[in-house]
C-alpha cells in the first residue's frame, strides 16, 4: 500500500496581522513626527543662525563706531595737552610777572609814604619857624574872605538885575546862591492847572493861562486880601509888590513855562536886611 501523504496545514494565530498593522502605523507616526521634529530643528537652527549673523554685523558696526570715537578722543586729548602745556607755560610766566609787580608795587608804596611822612615833616618845621598859629589863622580867614567875594563877583557878573538892582535867579542852582547871600528868603513853586489857587509864602497864586512859545503867563497874585494881575509876563522878569509898612519890596518871578504849569520863585527880605541899592551905595561911599 501506497504511502499515505498526509499534509498538515497550520494557520498562524488571528493577533498576529492586527499587531503587524499597528506596529506599521507606530512606524510611520515616529517616521512623521521625527520628520517634523527635525523640521522644526532646522527652523530654530536657521533662525539662530540669522541672529547670530546680525548679531556679529551689528557687533562689526558698533566697535567700528567705537574704535573711530576712540581715534578722536585721543586726537581731543593730544590736543588738549599740548594746549594745556602752553598755557601751564604762560602761567608761570604770569605768575612770575605779578610777583614781580607785587613787589615793586610794595617798594614803591613804601617810597611813597616815606616821601610823604617826609614832606609833612618838613611842611610843619617850616610853618612852625616862618609863622605863629595865629598868623595861619588869619591867613585862612583872609583865603575864606577872598573865595566868598569871588564866588560873589563871579555870580554878580553871570545873573541880571532888575530895575531895583535886586539879582535875578534862572534856575534851581542861582537861587541856592542868592540863599548864600542871606539877605533873602527864597520859596520856590510850581504851579499845575489853570484856576487853581496855591498859597506861596504870605502870597496866593493863580494860574490864568500860558503862552510857551513866547515864555509868557498870565496869573493872578493876592497878597493881603488884595489881588492883582499880570497879563503876558515874562520869564525872569520879577513883579514888585510892597506890605503895609514896609519900605523893601517883595520880588515874585516866574523861571519856566510849560503846558499849563509855571515854575518859579518868591523872594521876601528878611527883617533888618539892608536893600540891595543901599548896600550898594553904603559900599561905593566907603
Amino acid at each position: 500500500m501506497a504511502d499515505e501523504y498526509i499534509q498538515e496545514t497550520k494557520s498562524s494565530p488571528s493577533w498576529q496581522l492586527p499587531a503587524i498593522i499597528i506596529l506599521a502605523l507606530l512606524a510611520l507616526g515616529g517616521l512623521a513626527f521625527g520628520w517634523s521634529n527635525s523640521a522644526k530643528v532646522d527652523e530654530v537652527k536657521q533662525a539662530a543662525a540669522d541672529q547670530m549673523k546680525t548679531f556679529q554685523q551689528s557687533y562689526q558696526q558698533d566697535m567700528g563706531s567705537l574704535k573711530d570715537r576712540l581715534a578722536v578722543a585721543e586726537k581731543a586729548d593730544t590736543e588738549l595737552q599740548g594746549d594745556l602745556k602752553v598755557i601751564t607755560d604762560k602761567l608761570k610766566i604770569t605768575q612770575g610777572q605779578l610777583k614781580k609787580a607785587r613787589t615793586e608795587a610794595q617798594e614803591s608804596n613804601s617810597q611813597t609814604t616815606a616821601m610823604v611822612k617826609n614832606l609833612d615833616t618838613s611842611v610843619h618845621s617850616e610853618l612852625a619857624t616862618k609863622a605863629s598859629t595865629d598868623d595861619v589863622k588869619t591867613v585862612d580867614t583872609k583865603v575864606t574872605k577872598v573865595g566868598s567875594d569871588l564866588d560873589k563877583t563871579v555870580s554878580d557878573l553871570n545873573m541880571a538885575r532888575s530895575e531895583l538892582g535886586t539879582l535875578i535867579a534862572r534856575n534851581h542852582d542861582e537861587i541856592d546862591v542868592l540863599r548864600r547871600q542871606g539877605e533873602r528868603d527864597y520859596t520856590e513853586f510850581t504851579i499845575t492847572g489853570k484856576n487853581q489857587p496855591q498859597k506861596v509864602g504870605n502870597v496866593t497864586i493863580t494860574l490864568k493861562g500860558v503862552n510857551e512859545k513866547k515864555n509868557r503867563s498870565n496869573i493872578q497874585y493876592t497878597i493881603e486880601d488884595k489881588t492883582y494881575e499880570a497879563k503876558n509876563a515874562n520869564v525872569n522878569s520879577p513883579l514888585f509888590f510892597y506890605l503895609s509898612g514896609t519900605h523893601t519890596p517883595e520880588e515874585l518871578v516866574i523861571n519856566k513855562v510849560g503846558k499849563n504849569t509855571i515854575s518859579g520863585y518868591l523872594s521876601v527880605p528878611k527883617p533888618n536886611a539892608q536893600p540891595a541899592t543901599a548896600a550898594a551905595s553904603t559900599k561905593s561911599g566907603s
